[in-house]
């Protein structure tokens, strides 16, 4: 068994989703799963299906899920396209995936709606919107939430046992800032013509087109991945004392993750 290395912030974000994904989960989904490095995790010992609009990603999250060797599928594609409507699931998964949707609250409608009665949603997103900077509006985000907000969110759409956990602190702060002076020297360069999101703070400009922010999306994904087996080793080792900090901080980070169950017997 090969399990793909994370970013250092990925580490930090799993380190959160790993102790919430709930005992007894045998059929998974995630919704956008990247390059697999999660989906290769959630793999093992369950029936995953990942789905991945960018072709790039979807072929290095098939590949690392096989590597995983516990038999799960990648298709690529929308989950709309790829996954019969009808079918459901223990777990439904979306990490890094809502603050891309203009429409957040069609999404998870439909997310839950792929939920079993019973069973749970599990996301992450981007925390606190006086945070939203130069990285969200290069790789294409619409918003970032409050964890009050996201919680709320999930209970309107019908989810109970409600629980959104804020990670980050203290390691998430400079590598967010890392991240912002990346997207600063882009747009001064002019690499992306995205203007930040009306959502955004006040000195927000204009809106960019959705086939503008579909684009940024699907490449994000690719962005910040660290390069070989030693970058890997290195940014498990550097947040490994930092992984055990942020459960001792779990009102102060740089973003959320959060859960909730879909009303039903288990």
């Amino acid at each position: 068994m090969t399990l793909p290395p994370l970013a250092a912030n990925a580490w930090l974000r799993w380190d959160v989703t790993r102790r919430l994904v709930p005992d007894g989960v045998r059929t998974v989904l995630e919704i956008g799963c990247g390059g697999g490095g999660f989906g290769a995790r959630l793999s093992i010992g369950r029936d995953y299906l990942g789905v991945e609009p960018d072709e790039t990603s979807s072929a290095t999250a098939r590949a690392r899920v096989s590597a995983a060797g516990a038999g799960g599928e990648v298709r690529t594609g929308t989950v709309e396209d790829a996954v019969d409507a009808d079918r459901q699931f223990d777990l439904v998964c979306a990490f890094e995936v809502l603050e891309h949707l203009e429409d957040d609250g069609a999404a998870l409608a439909d997310w839950v709606s792929r939920v079993r009665p019973g069973g749970w949603l599990l996301l992450s997103t981007p925390a606190f919107s006086a945070r939203y900077a130069a990285w969200d509006e290069v790789v294409g985000h619409y918003r970032r939430y409050e964890p009050e907000q996201l919680a709320a969110l999930l209970e309107q759409h019908g989810l109970v046992d409600v629980e959104v956990v804020v990670y980050g602190a203290p390691l998430g702060f400079p590598l967010e800032a890392a991240r912002n002076a990346l997207g600063r020297r882009r747009l001064r360069r002019g690499s992306t013509s995205v203007a930040t999101p009306a959502s955004a703070p006040a000195q927000a400009a204009t809106h960019p087109d959705a086939d503008t922010m579909q684009q940024l999306t699907r490449v994000s994904g690719r962005l910040f991945q660290p390069s070989g087996a030693v970058g890997g080793l290195l940014a498990r080792a550097g947040t490994a004392p930092f992984r055990l900090v942020q459960r001792q901080l779990p009102r102060s980070g740089t973003g959320l993750v959060a859960r909730g169950r879909r009303p039903g017997p288990a």
